[in-house]
């Protein structure tokens, strides 16, 4: 079997192979609530065979939200929603389920990318929150700047949000602390301007994320894995770093966190970032040596050959496909045809799952 399609276990959950389906919003909510939308969604690409299929960034609460239209778990109508597509899910796919819990700090109350991606004007907006009171760009929303009482806010709403995922029996949570988003605003020395115990050194700044991870492992059963997103650089001078990402994943290590998936950037409208296929990977390899520790590699992977020659290389231990999936849902089958692998196929679908692709010799 090759590589890329082998079983890999963490806390006693099995996932089939190590391909995973990365959350990608699809700013198609109501009020946090998953629609029709969600359930084809998610669910084509479910019935295709991939090990890991993620929700969208799924957000704690409704300040918390990227857009007025973005998936939330932060109410009972959300978690009906969800449940929804959990449902179908779980009868006709054959992987497991994440969901990916996440607050947009001071990138929260914009506009989705269809319609320009600036600031809500319109009345349907709010004032985001933020470490500091320092704006993403220049006409972007200036924030509050988060004090102990919003801080424990943050905190509760994430804990409530994982308690929901547990109703729901998700199979994974995955804390999203990159993007330029809440958590990476506080890890960041360019977002992160506070003289508290929760600004300056590095410590410090790991300090806020590393509660997060606490308040959600302490109601997360033992037995489920418990994902990190994180931005393993912010890609600007002075910023968050690689060597920094690293110390962070060892701290998310110790306290029960099974697995980092490395992204980059996002923090800042000055990044520069040649991205091409694989530009990420050299992130999940080293954190995979030196925090030992689990790695999901992302960034543009659409070729299976490089996927497989990223897990048989031991450079992480999943691959994560955005584009590739929303381009070709039936990804997982293609790269078995490709590798000599075995996928999923659901009985209705069976007529149309045969070989047309010859493995490359």
């Amino acid at each position: 079997m090759p590589g890329l399609f082998s079983p890999i276990e963490l806390r006693g959950v099995v996932f089939e192979n190590r391909i995973i389906v990365s959350p990608m919003c699809q700013y198609s909510a109501s009020e946090g609530t998953a629609t029709d939308w969600h359930t084809v969604n998610l669910g084509q690409f479910a019935v295709s065979g991939p090990g890991l299929v993620f929700f969208e960034a799924t957000h704690v609460s409704p300040e918390g939200r990227i857009t007025p239209h973005c998936l939330g778990l932060y109410s009972d109508a959300n978690e009906a929603g969800m449940e929804r597509t959990v449902r179908f899910i779980r009868r006709w796919g054959n992987g497991k389920i994440g969901v990916q819990l996440a607050h947009a700090g001071r990138k929260a109350s914009t506009l989705p990318p269809w319609e320009g991606g600036g600031p809500v004007r319109d009345g349907r907006g709010w004032t985001p929150v933020a470490p500091s009171p320092l704006a993403y760009d220049v006409g972007s929303n200036v924030p509050h700047e988060l004090n102990d009482a919003g801080m424990q806010k943050v905190r509760d709403d994430f804990v409530a949000a994982a308690q929901r995922c547990v109703r729901l029996g998700i199979d994974v949570i995955e804390l999203h602390f990159a993007h330029g988003y809440l958590a990476h605003e506080f890890l960041s020395p360019l977002s992160n301007h506070r003289s508290d115990r929760y600004g300056g050194v590095l410590a410090n700044r790991m300090a806020f994320p590393l509660e997060l991870v606490d308040a959600v492992r302490a109601v997360w059963p033992e037995r489920l894995p418990l994902f990190v997103r994180i931005s393993a650089s912010d890609w600007v001078d002075g910023g968050w770093n690689s060597q920094e990402a690293i110390e962070f994943s060892r701290e998310c290590k110790r306290r029960g966190v099974d697995a980092i998936d490395c992204s980059s950037g996002g923090l800042s409208p000055r990044q520069q970032i040649d991205a091409r296929q694989g530009y990420q990977v050299a992130f999940a390899r080293q954190i995979r040596r030196e925090a030992e520790i689990a790695t999901v590699a992302i960034g543009m992977i659409t070729d299976p050959f490089y996927a497989q020659r990223v897990i048989e290389a031991g450079e992480a231990d999943f691959v994560a496909l955005a584009r590739a999936f929303l381009r070709d849902p039936r990804w997982v089958w293609t790269a078995a045809d490709l590798l000599a692998g075995e996928a999923f196929v659901p009985n209705q679908y069976a007529r149309g799952r045969k070989t047309v692709l010859a493995p490359r010799p």
